[in-house]
């Protein structure tokens, strides 16, 4: 799969800044058929950094009321990247 098409975008929370900030772990929103093999690929391939662990869940869709109707928005799928003590990833760092 291409790496550039595995990475959805960066996810920029107050949890997920909180995380990256204390045990440098790296928050993404990555498409559904991505695998954790896949982004760790896709990670190395973009920025040249190992990856020592990733871990992925996918968040239900919210439900949302439209008029007098409700609808579900739909799921997404997240991944968690652990990298080593000292190594940083330069989009977070712009911020």
């Amino acid at each position: 799969m291409n790496p550039f098409y595995v990475i959805v975008k960066p996810l920029l929370s107050e949890k997920s800044n909180q995380v990256r900030e204390q045990e440098n772990k790296y928050t993404f929103i990555i498409r559904k058929e991505a695998s954790k093999e896949d982004v760790k690929k896709a990670i190395s391939a973009m920025w040249n950094i190992d990856v020592l662990a990733v871990r992925t869940l996918i968040q239900r869709g919210k439900f949302k009321r439209r008029g007098s109707k409700y609808a579900q928005t739909s799921n997404t799928k997240k991944a968690v990247v652990t990298l080593a003590e000292g190594v940083k990833l330069p989009i977070f760092e712009d911020q």
